[in-house]
């Protein structure tokens, strides 16, 4: 039954991943390629779209993953999944928090969270750049193709304008128009 699938799925990563949307970003991959739901290529493009998109990721994700699986029930399934363990838990921690802050053990419960959402994170980023650079196989061969090099100088202009704090939706839009013409000017595959 793919509905409680998505959803059981989704109320996993949900419930055990502290740090937010890009925290998530190797459950959901993990999960979706093992349940073989799509593939590595389709997910990091998506992560795009979702990047770019209005609304928290891991929703967006949820609810792509969902939708592709299962049509709208199926996005109502996934998406309810990744949310439901957040709000449960943001009502007990905000009724408990404040009593508690002060605490040595909540002290260590989060300095030993913040470098763990720091290490999943650096996962993900590692991840999907291997993806967005080396779509086939990290071989000396990709070094050798235009769109290698396409990639690298759109992400490293990327880079200098988020340093120089353009707005990112400058930076989105930019960063789109160039893989248009990029995919026009090397005649990308659809």
């Amino acid at each position: 039954m793919i509905f409680l699938d998505l959803f059981w799925t989704f109320f996993k990563i949900g419930l055990f991943t502290f740090g937010g949307g890009y925290a998530m970003l190797p459950l959901i991959q993990s999960a979706v390629l093992e349940h073989g739901w799509m593939e590595s290529e389709m997910l990091v493009n998506f992560v795009a779209v979702s990047e770019s998109t209005p609304g928290p990721f891991a929703i967006n994700m949820a609810t792509f993953v969902g939708s592709t699986m299962g049509g709208v029930f199926g996005a109502f399934c996934a998406t309810l999944g990744v949310v439901l363990p957040s709000f449960v838990i943001i009502l007990l921690v905000a009724r408990c928090f404040s009593k508690f802050r002060s605490s040595k053990p909540m002290k260590g419960i989060m300095y030993g969270l913040k470098p763990a959402v720091v290490g999943m994170i650096a996962s993900a980023l590692l991840s999907v750049t291997g993806t967005v650079f080396f779509p086939a196989e990290v071989s000396a061969a990709v070094f050798t193709t235009p769109l290698f090099y396409v990639s690298l100088a759109i992400t490293a202009l990327m880079i200098v304008l988020s340093v120089r704090k353009v707005h990112p939706i400058l930076i989105i839009a930019l960063s789109a128009l160039l893989g248009i013409v990029a995919g026009y000017a090397l005649h990308l595959p659809i």
